[in-house]
């Protein structure tokens, strides 16, 4: 066929070489998986995050981990972007979560009464835990505000945003039952007329 031993080594070298990078992928995906196996950094039905989305890990492979997000997409993830980027294991020692949320108020109101409102929301929500103790603080006098922070734990990490969103709910009623503003922020814009000459 007009081939040397030459030219059958030259080409040989040639689609080794070429098979080697096509190659480091998948070998770098799968010494990362049995990394993720051995060392355990991800379970299954842990909460993750990544890249800023919520997720639940749903099946860990040799190659690839999958995640479910919280609209129900599923994401196919190299375990080699597992090991080398930033993920967030909300779950690795258990469900606890902390939420946190700030309401303002308007100047003038007592501090003294808004934080009894606040602890009572957080009491009657059955999905805020009571172990660890929530915690209110009065963190700033904002432009057109009184500010307080809330931060309260809940152990169903799926849940979040709808606890949150029912705490929310809860401070709005209450404060308003109180008589307590939550006010909007204001400007005051003063017009000058210059007068000519």
């Amino acid at each position: 066929l007009g081939f040397t031993y030459k030219n059958i080594v030259i080409f040989a070298s040639a689609l080794g070489v070429g098979i080697g990078f096509g190659l480091q992928n998948i070998v770098n995906n799968f010494i990362s998986g049995i990394i993720l196996l051995f060392e355990r950094p991800i379970r299954l039905g842990d909460m993750v995050e990544i890249n800023g989305e919520f997720c639940r890990v749903t099946h860990i492979g040799i190659r690839s981990t999958i995640v479910e997000s919280i609209d129900n997409s599923s994401i196919i993830i190299p375990n080699s972007e597992i090991l080398s980027n930033k993920l967030i294991n909300w779950t690795l020692n258990n469900n606890l979560i902390a939420l946190n949320c700030s309401v303002g108020v308007a100047y003038g109101t007592e501090t003294e009464r808004v934080q009894e409102v606040l602890e009572r929301v957080l009491s009657q929500v059955d999905s805020v835990l009571s172990h660890p103790e929530p915690k209110i603080w009065f963190e700033e006098f904002a432009d057109s505000s009184l500010n307080f922070k809330l931060k309260f734990w809940v152990n169903e990490p799926l849940k979040q945003y709808q606890i949150k969103s029912d705490v929310m709910h809860l401070i709005n009623q209450e404060l308003a039952k109180a008589d307590i503003t939550i006010p909007f922020p204001q400007r005051d814009v003063h017009l000058f007329e210059q007068k000519g000459n």
